[in-house]
């Protein structure tokens, strides 16, 4: 029997998860479009260098000021379209009277994206409009990878070992998570207050770097990729027995707090360099992607070492029709 993969589509999904499969995968098509678009009309500012010649400088800036008008109109369907969940999820948790994982998200885009727009109107000032349309399509990849993986525990053996460890597992996850987001929010409105006071020039773009590493989409990933890599590896076998199912569900475990611990790592590692100004916000969104694909990676790793262990030390089941 052909194992399913760890992020594949089941056949019994509904119409109406396919089409929220669907659309996700439209606003990440357009956000990477628009990234790889942005980042070609920036790169005349990427070029300007104090030791031009002096008739050079002119023309650059020339060529800047237009390009930033052409990455304003290209970067506001990413902000405003691709990242239309994100807007959604941020009014919906404040209305409830709390701070989830879209709050710190949305300050990141509104804060990179309205002084960007402002300088472009006003002709002069730094724009941050790469940062922007990198952080939509890196948030949005690794939320397709999240939702494909929540999607495909439909497929395989339904045993209630594997939801008690869901629960428990999706339970620390986002109590972690509460805390983490409350700490770098506060981390950043600190570190943008004192360079306000002493570079206020770098203030914006620390604040923006501080709050895209303040979305927690790999800790996100962590418990829905483990537990869709527990399903497709009992899929191989058909009708899992209970004994093959609590051995996996223990490894899943360590796996998830990997993952979940793994991650927090890595931001702490990244954190302090961001509120020291050496971190700029595209490279933030472009750690945000790693540690986001790296729990997806781990979570694979585990699928694989557990499918070649069930091969070898478990009987095959005949499948459920």
């Amino acid at each position: 029997m052909r194992p399913y993969s760890l992020f594949s589509t089941p056949q019994i999904l509904s119409v109406a998860d396919r089409m929220a499969r669907r659309r996700l995968l439209a606003r990440l098509g357009l956000a990477w479009l628009g990234m790889m678009q942005v980042m070609m009309f920036a790169f005349p500012g990427y070029l300007r260098s104090a030791g031009m010649g002096t008739d050079n400088p002119a023309l650059l800036d020339q060529a800047i000021y237009m390009m930033n008008w052409v990455s304003l109109a290209l970067t506001l369907p990413v902000a405003l379209y691709c990242a239309s969940p994100v807007w959604r999820g941020a009014f919906a948790q404040l209305k409830r009277g709390r701070v989830g994982m879209d709050v710190p998200v949305a300050l990141g885009i509104a804060a990179a994206f309205i002084p960007s727009a402002h300088a472009t109107l006003a002709g002069r000032g730094e724009v941050y409009f790469d940062s922007v349309t990198m952080f939509v399509a890196f948030l949005l990849t690794a939320r397709y990878l999240a939702l494909c993986a929540r999607q495909s525990i439909f497929v395989g053996t339904d045993v209630q070992a594997i939801e008690r460890f869901r629960d428990v597992m999706s339970a620390h996850a986002n109590r972690l998570a509460l805390w983490f987001v409350a700490i770098q929010l506060l981390l950043a409105l600190a570190a943008g207050g004192v360079w306000m006071l002493y570079a206020p020039e770098r203030a914006i773009a620390v604040v923006v770097a501080l709050l895209v590493m303040s979305c927690p989409c790999a800790m996100a990933m962590a418990v829905p990729t483990v537990t869709a890599a527990v399903h497709a590896t009992l899929s191989v076998q058909g009708d899992a027995a209970p004994a093959h199912v609590h051995p996996l569900t223990a490894a899943a475990s360590v796996v998830a707090r990997q993952n979940l611990y793994g991650s927090i790592a890595w931001h702490l590692l990244m954190t302090p360099l961001a509120a020291a100004g050496l971190v700029a916000p595209w490279v933030a969104a472009l750690t945000m992607l790693i540690s986001s694909l790296a729990v997806a990676g781990n979570a694979w790793r585990f699928f694989r070492r557990e499918t070649r262990i069930c091969a070898v030390h478990w009987p095959v089941a005949p499948a459920r029709s």
